[in-house]
């Protein structure tokens, strides 16, 4: 199915243009985090597949914050509550999920770590999200 125009009323159009596409709040949050802690990493790392959030390169690591109505957190239970442009969303959305589980799986055969976290998850809980990351990468397995 084409995506085709849709009308959208000022106020949506309006929110929509105020949607970034890096380095947001928490996105920076837990950079932060990591910085402190003595992790160097790069931020929206073009030169594997997703362009991650943050990439700890020295371990190998990709860390996206996925926004939960972007990347669909519990949309089977969400997509009933879209309201305007209903099939359009169910679409992007659902084209986000696929897009996302084909770049974790195109990283895993370059023996790259995907690790996702919602990005409320990531303003309530850095540290434990932080303590996530070193796991990986305290790893023996590895």
């Amino acid at each position: 199915m084409k995506h085709q125009k849709l009308e959208t009323t000022p106020e949506i159009s309006k929110r929509m243009a105020h949607v970034k596409l890096k380095r947001n709040k928490v996105e920076t949050m837990l950079a932060k985090a990591l910085w402190h802690k003595g992790y160097r990493y790069r931020l929206n790392y073009k030169k594997i597949p997703g362009s991650p959030d943050i990439a700890i390169t020295k371990y190998r690591i990709a860390i996206f914050v996925d926004g939960e109505f972007w990347h669909g957190k519990d949309f089977e239970k969400r997509k009933e509550k879209l309201k305007s442009n209903k099939e359009f969303w169910i679409e992007k959305i659902e084209e986000n999920i696929q897009r996302d589980i084909r770049n974790d799986n195109l990283l895993r055969q370059m023996e790259w770590i995907p690790i996702h976290f919602w990005s409320e998850d990531v303003k309530k809980y850095t540290e434990y999200c932080v303590e996530e990351i070193e796991q990986w990468i305290n790893d023996p397995e590895r």
